[in-house]
Order: C-alpha cells, then sequence, then structure tokens
C-alpha cells in the first residue's frame, strides 16, 4: 500500500496536532496493525472520537517503518474526528510518557462503540491489576489414559458453550500500564524469546504475566462490536504456548471464571 494509499485516504489539509485531553482519568489507546492501513486508518478515525482518550499510540508489526506520509495522515485524521490528536509510534515496551493508568490494547480489525469503551473502563476503574476486556479464552486441562495432565486452548465456542474463561486477550482489553514495563523488563526471558520466535502467542503471554503477578482471574465485558476476522476453531499452536508457557513458569498461573461484567443499562436481560 504504501505511498499510494496514504494519499488516498488523507483529504484534509488541517497541520494541527496535540494532545488528546479529557482529564488524568482518561485512557491511553494502543492499536496493534500490521500491514493493513485501511483498518488502522479507520480504527484511529474510530477511537480518536471517544472523549475520554488521552492519547492514541500505534504497535508497528512489521520490519519497515511507516511513511512519514502515513504518519501525517493518522495524525490528521485524529485530529478531525477529536479536539485535539497525537499518534506517536512506540514500540511494544514500557511506553514512559503515558499520562494515564489505564492501556486499552486493541487491534486494527476491532471496532465497538465509544459507549462499550467507556463501560469496560469504568469496570477496569473498579479492578486496576486486572485484565477487562471484551474477547474471552480458556485454558482446558486433559489427561490421557496413561494419566499425564496438559492444556489445550479454549476458542470462543467453548467460553460460549461453559460461560468459563481464564483470559481476555489484548486484542481488546485494559490493563494497568505497569504490566508494559513487566512484560518487557520482568517476565521471564524464555517467553518473549517464545514469542519472538514464533510471532504469536503475545497476547496468552500477557494474560499469564498478570494472573501470575495477581494470582486473580480477569474480567470479561459484553459489548457490541464489530471485527474482521473469522471467530475460528481451537488453535493447536496456540494450545502448545499454553502448555510451553505453563511449563516455563513451573505452574499455571491462569485462573477460570464465570464472571461476566453486563451495562444494565443497556441490558434487559436480569
Amino acid at each position: 500500500m504504501g505511498l499510494a494509499f496514504s494519499a488516498a485516504i488523507c483529504h484534509t489539509t488541517s497541520q494541527s496536532m496535540a494532545n488528546l485531553k479529557p482529564g488524568p482519568r482518561g485512557y491511553t489507546i494502543l492499536i496493534n496493525t500490521f500491514k493493513r492501513n485501511d483498518l488502522l486508518k479507520q480504527s484511529v478515525e474510530h477511537f480518536a472520537s471517544c472523549s475520554r482518550v488521552d492519547s492514541i499510540h500505534i504497535i508497528w508489526s512489521e520490519a519497515d517503518p511507516p511513511s512519514d506520509l502515513l504518519l501525517a495522515c493518522l495524525r490528521r485524521v485524529a485530529h478531525r474526528n477529536s479536539r485535539d490528536g497525537r499518534i506517536p509510534e512506540q514500540p511494544i515496551q514500557d511506553i514512559p510518557e503515558l499520562k494515564t493508568d489505564a492501556v486499552l490494547s486493541v487491534d486494527d480489525d476491532v471496532l465497538f462503540p465509544c459507549a462499550s469503551v467507556d463501560f469496560a473502563f469504568g469496570v477496569w476503574q473498579s479492578a486496576p491489576a486486572a485484565m477487562v476486556g471484551f474477547v474471552p479464552r480458556m485454558h482446558w486441562l486433559y489427561r490421557t489414559s496413561d494419566g499425564e495432565e496438559y492444556y489445550k486452548y479454549g476458542g470462543w465456542w467453548t467460553v460460549w458453550w461453559t460461560g468459563t474463561y481464564s483470559m481476555v486477550l489484548t486484542k481488546a482489553a485494559f490493563f494497568h500500564r505497569k504490566y508494559l514495563g513487566l512484560y518487557t523488563n520482568h517476565m521471564p526471558a524464555a517467553i518473549r524469546d517464545y514469542v519472538t520466535k514464533n510471532r504469536n502467542c503475545e497476547d496468552i503471554a500477557m494474560s499469564f504475566l498478570v494472573a501470575n503477578e495477581t494470582a486473580s482471574p480477569p474480567v470479561w465485558v459484553k459489548g457490541g462490536f464489530v471485527w474482521n476476522q473469522q471467530l475460528g476453531k481451537p488453535n493447536e499452536r496456540r494450545s502448545q504456548c499454553v502448555k510451553d508457557f505453563a511449563a516455563l513458569y513451573g505452574r499455571m498461573p491462569l485462573v477460570a471464571t464465570t464472571v461476566k461484567a453486563i451495562d444494565g443499562r443497556r441490558s434487559w436481560l436480569w
């Protein structure tokens, strides 16, 4: 896509950009993207309109950095849809200049209403050590005929069927900014190397990290949202991640729960 794409999606001549500043109790958006500039533009445009966003950061997963033209375009898009907008480029690590404790990690293919984001933020404020998110998953313990135990990764359908989960994926989840630093500096190096080598399961790694720190489950929030990927079936590669991470921790830190947060103002089911 590159330069031709950037020119195509930008139609404004605005030159202004600054911080989104709703106040100290807002949240930071981290958008995870990989070679999907059209979805990235839509994501920035949408989340910049949410009133409690303090700033938006882009996590670039591809090897080549974004063009200056694309970055300028995204800044203008954010500015056009908010009072003030700033979108700095940042790697996936501790970001010292974050001004909010709350961080919303969201993939570029996920969009959901600002009202749902604000509700989830309120849930997170009541449990700031927990991960609070919209995409639950579960680890399941199995035993072979010989009595050997092993874990499997449970996708959406197993959560839907049982109502039980032990992870909320960073595809759409709030967490405290301290976990960015812990992920980079204190999580077992073997897990970081594993994620880098396999280019997968960084979201599972974050769930393990938070559960290991808190000894508590995450919180699943009900919220209407749209994404452009299929729900799919449980992935054997991700099952292997669960098994390997448990082995590297020397135990299974994930905690299962059936609790689900629902905004009573928008649901008539009790």
